[in-house]
């Protein structure tokens, strides 16, 4: 009898990763795992409140175009000061915040009254005038509207400063999570996995991946051009470009000035709507022989002039402001020292934004500054927010920011969805933590140069190593559940 060899069949090789990439893989593992299963709950709600709010301007247009906008066109218009006269009659005491005149003849003139809440960021009540006629044809509690109400949601979770700290939290962990997942991708994808049973899950995965690679840089846009509104990380922003002069001009540089007392600033005013990068400029005292008199606020002072009178001053000096694209914005004298504020405010490029200080008895334009006058980082900040807002562009711009939001929405329930059905019955499913201390001691290391970038993800991941050291290590059975 013959006999025969029988080799054995030579099996497709599995590459496997150096113990030390292995360590330092699960030691990443495990960052990325808590942090996105603790921040996905504040990130959903961000994705899908930000993109509604990307519609406010279409979604307001059509919802209030019955007090908007007028079916004949005004050939002759009354004087603003008789319309904001009217305006206040419907609400007999309260002060004129701002006045934003028409920007063609199908418009009514908005005036905004102070509402009943007051302090900072306190919204007011619109009330809309016919021009041809000064009758009042609405009003609105801009307060209470819808995108209101969604603004609030996204920006501080109805929750004040404790909400915007939780949201500039989960924002930041965001960028740590795209960092993360971008690193275990790139190490897992030189190791060949064996066949799942479980296909489903790997779908989600290769979801969950293809989804992060595809839109990780717009969704980095989307939360660092989000983040100058931040309590914190924000204010640091607005310090830092302060002290460079990145973002505000002195007084010496702009185009047209004279040089008074400067005192005050917008930053506080709810409907100043300056641009960002001006928020925090001084703002100059009217100069004349009326300004020790005294005398309310948000009402025109003796002898200061017309609110028109000083829109017809300011005109000239208005650099770019695009009929249609372009709104002018009168905010009325602070006081009797005030000034007229006028804002030229852009819907689509911020290069137009321009600000002006009017003295309120002569009508002299005392500061003066917009576009030109910012520095470099200022503009970067402004072309940020208006990317971020989806207006930039027009609907190319939308839809980009729109499909940032429904990424970062997939990443959030695809992710959750897969810890949910890899969970081991009374555990958390997180990955083992790492054993080896260089790998762990590197890993931090890295975690905390990006706490230092982001103070308050900073916090948060001091308090979980604390947390982790002092508690859950200690404890067995809660060790046993987190990992």
């Amino acid at each position: 009898m013959t006999s025969v060899e029988i080799r054995p069949q030579a099996s497709t090789p599995v590459t496997s990763a150096p113990p030390s990439t292995s360590q330092r893989y699960r030691a990443v593992w495990r960052w990325h795992f808590y942090a996105g299963l603790f921040v996905a709950p504040v990130l959903l709600v961000l994705a899908v409140t930000g993109a509604i709010y990307l519609f406010k301007e279409p979604f307001e247009e059509w919802r209030y175009q019955d007090v908007r906008t007028l079916a004949t066109p005004v050939t002759e218009a009354r004087p603003l000061t008789e319309q904001i006269a009217a305006a206040q009659g419907t609400h007999p005491g309260a002060s004129v915040m701002s006045v934003i005149p028409p920007t063609s003849p199908e418009r009514t003139t908005r005036v905004i009254l102070q509402g009943a809440d007051a302090g900072p960021f306190a919204q007011g009540i619109s009330v809309y005038v016919n021009p041809a006629n000064a009758g009042v044809v609405g009003e609105i509690d801009d307060g209470a509207t819808f995108m209101r109400v969604i603004r609030t949601i996204h920006g501080e979770f109805m929750s004040g400063t404790i909400g915007d700290r939780i949201v500039e939290i989960a924002a930041c962990w965001a960028l740590i999570l795209i960092a993360t997942g971008t690193y275990l991708w790139w190490s897992g994808r030189r190791t060949r996995r064996k066949p799942t049973k479980a296909a489903k899950r790997a779908r989600l995965r290769r979801l969950h991946i293809v989804t992060g690679l595809g839109s990780g840089v717009v969704v980095v846009f989307l939360v660092i051009s989000g983040l100058p509104w931040s309590g914190v990380w924000g204010d640091g922003l607005q310090r830092i470009q302060d002290s460079t002069g990145s973002t505000t001009p002195s007084a010496s540089d702009f185009p047209s000035t004279s040089t008074p007392p400067l005192s005050g600033d917008l930053s506080a005013n709810p409907d100043a709507k300056v641009p960002w990068a001006a928020e925090r400029l001084p703002v100059p005292d009217s100069q004349d022989e009326h300004a020790g008199h005294g005398g309310a606020s948000g009402v025109l002072q003796p002898g200061a002039l017309p609110i028109e009178t000083a829109l017809a001053a300011a005109k000239p000096a208005i650099r770019s402001c695009p009929a249609g694209s372009c709104d002018l914005k009168v905010l009325l004298p602070d006081g009797p020292t005030g000034v007229y504020t006028i804002v030229a405010d852009p819907r689509r490029d911020p290069a137009d934004s321009q600000t002006l200080h009017v003295d309120q008895y002569s009508g002299r334009v005392l500061v003066s500054y917009g576009w030109a006058e910012y520095g470099v980082l200022a503009k970067a900040v402004e072309q940020g927010i208006a990317l971020h807002e989806g207006r930039r562009y027009g609907p190319a711009n939308l839809i980009l920011m729109l499909g940032a939001c429904l990424a970062l929405i997939t990443l959030v329930v695809t992710g959750v969805w897969m810890w949910w059905k890899r969970r081991p019955r009374g555990r958390s499913g997180a990955p083992v933590r790492t054993t080896n201390k260089r790998t762990a001691y590197g890993v931090i290391a890295i975690m905390a140069v990006l706490g230092l970038l982001f103070p308050l993800a900073g916090v948060t991941m001091a308090a979980v190593l604390l947390l982790d050291w002092l508690v859950l290590r200690r404890i067995p059975a809660v060790a046993r559940v987190v990992g």
